[in-house]
């Protein structure tokens, strides 16, 4: 089995990583950012369109 992970960018403080999906919460929740803790709708951190459909394919 391939791991699958998306990209995630805080609109607030600029700051990239990565995360596994099925750790996400489901897309219309909210979501911190571990680097400056801004609180936003988990789809506002996608990076692209790809990586918000990987993160729905596994809710």
């Amino acid at each position: 089995m391939v791991e699958a992970f998306v990209r995630l960018l805080c609109p607030e403080c600029g700051k990239e990583w990565e995360a596994n999906p099925s750790d996400l919460p489901a897309t219309r929740r909210n979501f911190d950012c571990p680097n400056c803790h801004a609180t936003r709708r988990l789809t506002e951190f996608m990076r692209t369109e790809r990586d918000l459909e990987i993160v729905k394919q596994f809710q």
